[in-house]
């Protein structure tokens, strides 16, 4: 028997009768801390620091001694980006979070459809912070980088994850990506999307913006005003 005590946050994955207390739980002598802490309830993706009896301990030590004290404390920086130059953090999330960080500019796939294994090993791959509300895909032993979303409304979801990892959410200050299946989009010309756009668009607009993937025009009409207020941009206040 091991005892366990979680900090801040972290609190809310547990059952209300073991929040704000230690916790007296079984570790089998192969577990490692990880899986101990992930049994009750908690995903690795969430917790920044355990101590071991006051000391630093990584996640994947084993065994837990008789009596050994583990202290839980949340993710309080944000999360690692690739080694390689990368600009900013690239995201997994569902469609309506998703269009949101495509319009502030950021790289983000959809979930898809196929195995949490698949998700993960993608994720893993191409160096992606998965976000979610499912708590059993965050625990997959293969997803390095994620965030639990506590708010269900996908703008509120938005504004915390802004918060958390010191997103810069203003359009414009990175290039722009299509909502719809997040390639970078190209400025075209208004004789080369004449043909996709309304007459009405043509005549108050001049700039206009090409997918070239799925060959979506955009220009920065009042669905665009619209976005820009509620991520808060610059023109929230005019």
């Amino acid at each position: 028997m091991a005892w366990f005590r979680f900090y801040a946050e972290l609190n809310d994955f547990l059952a209300p009768a073991r929040r704000g207390r230690e916790i007296e739980q079984p570790a089998a002598p192969h577990a490692s801390l990880k899986h101990t802490i992930e049994v009750l309830g908690v995903p690795h993706t969430e917790v920044g620091l355990v101590l071991r009896n006051g000391e630093p301990c990584p996640l994947d030590h084993r065994p837990l001694h008789e009596a050994d004290r583990i202290s839980v404390y949340p993710v309080w920086r944000r999360l690692a980006l690739a080694p390689a130059a990368q600009a900013a953090p690239r995201f997994m999330a569902d469609a309506h979070l998703a269009r949101y960080l495509r319009f502030a500019g950021y790289d983000t796939l959809l979930h898809s459809h196929g195995s949490d294994a698949a998700l993960a090993a993608r994720a893993r791959a191409e160096w992606r912070i998965v976000l979610t509300r499912d708590r059993q895909l965050l625990m997959h032993r293969d997803i390095e980088q994620g965030c639990y979303l506590r708010p269900t409304d996908p703008l509120a979801q938005l504004h915390d994850l802004a918060t958390r990892l010191k997103l810069d959410l203003t359009p414009g200050r990175r290039a722009a990506r299509c909502m719809l299946c997040n390639e970078l989009l190209r400025e075209a010309s208004p004789r080369e999307v004449q043909a996709r756009v309304p007459e009405r668009a043509r005549e108050t607009f001049h700039r206009f913006w090409r997918c070239p993937g799925c060959e979506r025009v955009y220009w920065q009409g009042s669905h665009w005003r619209r976005l820009q207020r509620q991520l808060g941009g610059p023109a929230a206040e005019q």
